[in-house]
C-alpha cells in the first residue's frame, strides 16, 4: 500500500488528471446504473446499457466538462477541503439538471426514462464522486482512521505523541488538520469551556470539559496539551495554565493569529508556553500620537541596536515611518542580525525608509558626533549599556566607561549636533543600587538630568570646548527585567529543563519585575514623547514575581514534577546557588515616593533629586581618573558620594583589582 501510494504521488500531473477523469467516468456510469436499480429493482430491470445507451453516453459527456470547469481536477487530493466539496456539489447538481433537460427533450414513448432516475442519479453521484475523493485523501495522508478515533475498533497506536487540544474553535481544528498532515503528533481529544459542545465529536475527536481532564488522560493516554486559544487574553490564559499545572502533562501553545497572518509562523508551529501568560497582565493599547511624535518623518538613531531592547525598538520604529533609521552597534554580529531582519521587512512591506548600519562604540565621541551631524538626527534612543550585574561587578572599568562615559558622550554629541529628543533606557537596578551596574545607570540618569538644566553646558572631554545652545530634550525611562532578553532567567530555565535539571535559583526569596520586550519597547517610545526635559519615567511593571514560583510553574507546565524533600521521586529539582556579587533580593522602581501620573495609565513620572552640571562634571572627571588608574576603591567611593542610596554588597570583586592585590 505504501509503495502504491508513493507511486501514485510520483506520477506527472497530466497522468494523475487522466486517472481521475477515467475514474469519474466509471463512477458516473455506475451512479446512473444504480439510479435505475433503485427505481426499478433488479427483477424488473432490463439491460439499461442497451435500452438507454444514449443516456449513458450523455451522462459523462455532460458531467466531465462541468467537473473540469469547476476545477475538480486542479484540487490536490491530500489537501482536499470544504471548498472542494462545495465545488463537487455544484458540478454534480448542475450536470444532473442538464441531464434532466436532455432526458426531457430526447426521451420517447418507447424508451421512457422515469423522472426519479435523475434525482437518484444526483444523490448517488454526490456520494460516489465526493466519497471517493474523501477516501483518497485519507489514503494519501497515510492514516485511514485518523478522523475516526471515536469509532470502536479503529484506534491504533502509531507511536506518535498523543496530544489533547485545548480549544475546539477554528484554531484548534486547523491545528488538528496540520498535525494529522504532518504526522509528528497524534491529536486524541479536544478540551473546551463551551458547555454546548461538551461530549460531542469534532473532527473525529471527543470534546471534554476542563473538569474532566483527568478522565480524558485515562481514556486517551494524552501526554501533552496544546493551547489553541490565540484570541484569549493573558488573564484567561494564566487561569487556564494555573488549572493545567496540576496534571502530569506538558503544556505548549500555538502562535497567535497576528503571527500567522504576518507569515512569521505557521499554525502547526508548536512552541513552549509564553511565560508572559503566567504573568496574566494584558498590555494597554498604545496611543498612536505618542508613538509617532518623535519618529514619524524624522531621522532616528538607536544605540545598542542589536541588543534585546534595541532590536525591538528598531522593529517598532520602522512601522512608525521615519525617513531614516540608523543602527549604531558595537557588535558586528548583532548589527548584521538586526539589519538583515529589518531589510527583509522593509522589502516585504514596501516601507519608504532607509535602514543604515553604523559600527561603532558609544565611547567614541567623535564618531557619535559625526554620525548625528551627517544625518541630521532628530531622535536618539540610547540603549547601549552593559546590563549583566555579576559581569559588570567583575569588570568595573568597562561598566563605568560604557554605562556612564558612553552615555555622557552620546548625550554631548546630541547637544552638539542639535538633536531634538534623547531617550535613555534605564533600569530598576538604578534605585538604591547594591552593584556597579545599577550605580552606573543611576549616574547616567544624573548626567542627563544635569545636562537638561544647562542651556549651554561646557562639554566634558569633547572635541571642542565651544559651548553649544542645548535644545535637546532629555528623557529617562526606568523599568525592570524583560522576558527573553540576553541573560534572562527564562531561557536559562528552558535550557535546564531540557537537560533534565536542576533549575538554579540564587535565593528562595528573590523576586523580580517582568515585562515583555515588545511591551517595554512600545512604552519607551510613548514615554519619550511625553517628557519636557530631565524627566524620569517609570513603567508600571505589575506585581513582582518570586523566581522560585516561576521555576516550579515552568517545571509543571513541562509535564514534569518538582523533586523536593516532600516528593523525592520528582523529575527535576530546584537548587539555590546563593546571591551573586552585587545582586539584590528585591528590586525597586522609585527612589522616593514622589511620583505623579501621566496621560498613559502604565507610565508614571518620578520627581527625584539631581546634581548641578558643574558639581557632577567634577565628580565625573575624578571618576574617569580613578578608572584609568585602576583605583577601584576610589571608584566605589566616588559612586557612593554621587549616587544616593548606593550601598555596595561585599568586597570589590573586579578581576584586575583582585589579581593585582595578589602580586608582590
Amino acid at each position: 500500500m505504501d509503495r502504491l501510494r508513493e507511486f501514485l504521488l510520483g506520477l506527472p500531473r497530466r497522468q494523475k488528471r487522466l486517472i481521475q477523469v477515467l475514474a469519474d467516468t466509471l463512477l458516473v456510469w455506475f451512479a446512473l446504473w444504480m439510479a435505475f436499480v433503485v427505481r426499478l429493482g433488479l427483477d424488473e430491470l432490463t439491460n439499461p446499457f442497451v435500452q438507454h445507451a444514449w443516456l449513458f453516453f450523455s451522462a459523462p459527456a455532460v458531467a466531465i466538462p462541468l467537473f473540469i470547469r469547476f476545477g475538480m481536477y486542479r484540487a490536490v487530493m491530500r489537501y482536499f477541503g470544504n471548498d472542494a466539496l462545495i465545488a463537487i456539489i455544484k458540478a454534480v447538481s448542475l450536470s444532473s439538471l442538464i441531464l434532466g433537460v436532455v432526458v426531457y427533450w430526447y426521451s420517447n414513448h418507447e424508451n421512457v426514462v422515469p423522472r426519479s432516475i435523475i434525482f437518484n442519479y444526483w444523490w448517488l453521484s454526490l456520494i460516489m464522486v465526493g466519497g471517493l475523493r474523501l477516501a483518497m485523501r485519507q489514503y494519501f495522508l497515510g492514516d485511514w482512521f485518523s478522523a475516526a478515533q471515536h469509532v470502536p475498533f479503529t484506534s491504533r497506536d502509531n507511536g506518535l505523541t498523543r496530544v489533547a487540544i485545548y480549544g475546539a474553535g477554528a484554531a484548534g481544528n486547523q491545528l488538528v488538520a496540520a498535525l494529522r498532515m504532518g504526522r509528528v503528533m497524534r491529536p486524541v481529544a479536544f478540551i473546551d469551556d463551551d458547555s454546548s459542545i461538551a461530549d460531542r465529536v469534532i473532527s473525529g475527536l471527543h470534546v471534554y470539559k476542563p473538569k474532566h481532564v483527568q478522565q480524558m488522560i485515562e481514556s486517551t493516554g494524552a501526554q501533552e496539551i496544546l493551547l489553541a486559544i490565540p484570541s484569549s487574553n493573558r488573564a484567561r490564559r494564566r487561569e487556564i495554565l494555573g488549572f493545567l499545572e496540576g496534571f502530569p502533562l506538558h503544556v505548549r501553545s500555538i502562535p497567535g493569529f497576528m503571527d500567522l497572518a504576518s507569515g512569521r509562523v505557521k499554525v502547526d508551529d508548536i512552541q513552549e508556553v509564553d511565560i508572559a501568560d503566567l504573568l496574566g497582565r494584558d498590555p494597554v493599547p498604545a496611543q498612536s500620537e505618542l508613538l509617532e511624535h518623535c519618529i514619524k518623518g524624522q531621522v532616528v538613531l538607536v544605540t545598542g541596536a542589536g541588543g534585546s531592547i534595541g532590536s525591538e525598538l528598531c522593529r517598532q520604529i520602522i512601522a512608525l515611518h521615519p525617513t531614516t533609521l540608523l543602527l549604531f552597534e558595537h557588535s558586528e554580529f548583532n548589527l548584521y542580525t538586526i539589519l538583515s531582519e529589518l531589510e527583509q521587512r522593509v522589502v516585504r512591506e514596501s516601507l519608504p525608509l532607509r535602514v543604515l548600519p553604523i559600527l561603532g562604540s558609544v565611547q567614541n565621541q567623535e564618531k557619535l558626533l559625526d554620525v548625528m551631524k551627517t544625518w541630521h538626527v532628530a531622535t536618539v534612543y540610547h540603549t547601549a549599556a552593559y546590563k549583566h550585574v555579576p559581569m559588570v561587578e567583575h569588570n568595573i572599568a568597562e561598566g563605568v566607561l560604557n554605562n556612564v562615559i558612553g552615555t555622557l558622550y552620546t548625550a554631548q554629541a546630541a547637544v552638539q549636533a542639535g538633536v531634538d529628543n534623547f531617550v535613555l533606557i534605564s533600569t530598576d537596578k538604578a534605585v538604591r543600587p547594591t552593584n556597579v551596574m545599577g550605580s552606573t545607570k543611576r549616574l547616567a540618569e544624573l548626567t542627563l538630568q544635569a545636562l537638561s538644566c544647562e542651556r549651554a553646558p561646557v562639554m566634558f572631554g569633547d572635541i571642542t570646548d565651544e559651548p553649544k545652545t542645548n535644545k535637546t530634550r532629555f528623557t529617562m525611562v526606568r523599568f525592570g527585567n524583560v522576558l527573553g532578553s540576553s541573560g534572562s532567567v527564562i531561557p536559562l530555565f528552558h535550557k535546564q529543563i531540557k537537560s533534565g535539571g536542576p533549575l538554579t535559583v540564587t535565593h528562595p526569596k528573590i523576586t523580580r519585575y517582568f515585562m515583555t520586550i515588545p511591551e517595554a519597547a512600545q512604552l519607551v517610545i510613548q514615554a519619550g514623547s511625553m517628557g519636557v526635559g530631565g524627566d524620569v519615567f517609570v513603567l508600571d511593571m505589575g506585581e513582582p514575581v518570586k523566581i522560585i514560583e516561576l521555576a516550579e510553574r515552568m517545571i509543571h507546565l513541562s509535564g514534569l514534577s518538582v523533586r523536593s524533600e516532600k516528593n523525592i521521586h520528582g523529575d527535576i529539582s530546584v537548587e539555590f546557588t546563593g546571591l551573586r556579587p552585587g545582586e539584590k533580593l528585591y528590586e525597586e522602581l522609585l527612589i522616593g515616593d514622589n511620583v505623579v501620573a501621566t496621560q498613559h495609565p502604565m507610565i508614571m513620572r518620578a520627581n527625584e533629586d539631581y546634581l548641578s552640571w558643574e558639581s557632577l562634571k567634577a565628580k565625573l572627571e575624578e571618576l574617569l581618573v580613578a578608572v584609568k588608574e585602576d583605583d577601584y576603591s576610589r571608584v566605589r567611593q566616588l559612586l557612593r558620594e554621587t549616587v544616593s542610596g548606593y550601598a555596595p554588597d561585599g568586597d570589590i570583586v573586579d578581576y584586575i583589582y583582585q589579581q593585582r592585590r595578589l602580586l608582590p
